[in-house]
């Protein structure tokens, strides 16, 4: 493990004792959208997916790996199996090392965890639709991304659904995403991806988020009777007919729901322990307000909708991912305001200045190498 990432580990376990010692038990979760490359006009099938499951299962992971929606991708879905927030980061570290291997394995000649497949499909809907394909073609370059699901438990309750902390995660997590955008979106290419519908004319075929909007079809979702596509969360089918049609089915969506933040764009340069310990510290925040009783007067303010910055680094008409982060001050004094609770109610091994730590690390691994590019950073 790299410093950076041993730094956000610290972080992540000091979060996890502040969040119990409150009361509370967070449940994180990851979904990892990837493509493959296969000979002679290949395609993936249940084969190779049964192969690489079987290998999560002798290797302990809770995820499994499934058929996504482009042709040869394939999507890392994690299991609600009760691991903690950094036994998650752990497992989907180990499958970014793992999958191009196991992949190789079974004669893939290329795996693909990157932002943007280039001309990795081709095809064009139906005007209105989003599953009827036309008989026109068209090369469609496949976006490929990272969110992170959190929900908050007490005493074995889902508190997403309960007083607007649903609502108020989203809110935190909606006002901290453009200046830590860095984080999750950490190379160029992922900036082309937030691009692809405009910049292509891709908007019919993608449903990929270009901005941080909120609501339950947002860039950070917050599904509770209602998921992405308007469909019920939640539905549990009790009885089928011969067809494996529901004959009776029960909905509790106060079970499954959750906040989604959907911005993330997969990438071989993502570290999951850094992006655990930003949904933690959210986590953190939006407790803090909910247990003063000061949610009202947060939620009381409009919703911004904010853009995504173009570039990773420099970008002349606005702010670039890495001079937001390197002035933004959140993140760190997060950190280190927990470190702070913690050794006056409780105790932790992490030195008080963490989040300072983790910010110049953070910084310094995404360092641009063009001089013109540099800044200083807070």
């Amino acid at each position: 493990m790299n410093r950076t990432s041993e730094l956000a580990r610290q972080a992540i376990v000091a979060f996890q004792q502040h969040i119990a010692a409150l009361g509370f038990c967070p449940a994180v979760h990851f979904e990892l959208e990837g493509c493959c490359q296969l000979e002679n006009g290949q395609r993936l099938s249940a084969k190779h997916f049964d192969f690489i499951n079987r290998q999560f299962k002798q290797r302990k992971i809770a995820a499994k790996l499934v058929d996504e929606y482009w042709h040869n991708q394939w999507e890392y879905v994690s299991e609600f199996a009760g691991q903690t927030p950094l036994q998650e980061a752990e497992f989907l570290s180990l499958a970014l090392k793992l999958l191009p291997n196991l992949f190789a394995r079974q004669g893939v000649s290329k795996t693909l965890i990157k932002p943007v497949v280039w001309s990795g499909d081709d095809g064009q809907m139906a005007m209105g639709s989003r599953s009827i394909f036309t008989h026109h073609s068209r090369a469609v370059h496949i976006p490929n991304a990272i969110q992170v699901n959190v929900s908050v438990f007490r005493n074995g309750k889902n508190l997403i659904p309960q007083q607007a902390f649903g609502e108020l995660l989203q809110r935190c997590l909606m006002n901290t995403s453009l200046s830590c955008c860095l984080l999750y979106l950490p190379e160029e290419e992922a900036y082309e991806r937030l691009a692809l519908k405009t910049k292509y004319g891709l908007a019919q075929e993608l449903c990929s988020p270009i901005d941080i909007s909120g609501g339950h079809q947002g860039s950070i979702a917050l599904y509770k009777e209602q998921g992405k596509h308007n469909q019920p969360m939640g539905v549990k089918v009790l009885l089928e007919d011969i067809n494996q049609q529901a004959l009776l089915s029960e909905q509790n969506w106060q079970e499954t729901a959750r906040v989604e933040h959907r911005l993330g764009a997969a990438s071989l340069a993502y570290d999951p322990f850094i992006n655990v310990a930003f949904t933690l510290a959210n986590v953190i925040d939006a407790l803090e307000i909910f247990c003063a009783d000061k949610s009202e007067e947060i939620l009381s303010v409009a919703e911004r909708v904010e853009t995504l910055p173009t570039n990773m680094y420099h970008d002349s008409m606005g702010e670039s991912a890495y001079s937001l982060f390197a002035r933004e001050t959140w993140f760190s004094a997060r950190i280190e305001k927990t470190i702070t609770w913690l050794n006056q109610y409780s105790s932790t091994s992490a030195p008080s200045d963490l989040g300072t730590q983790l910010k110049r690390s953070i910084l310094t691994t995404y360092q641009p190498s063009s001089a013109a590019a540099l800044v200083t950073a807070g």
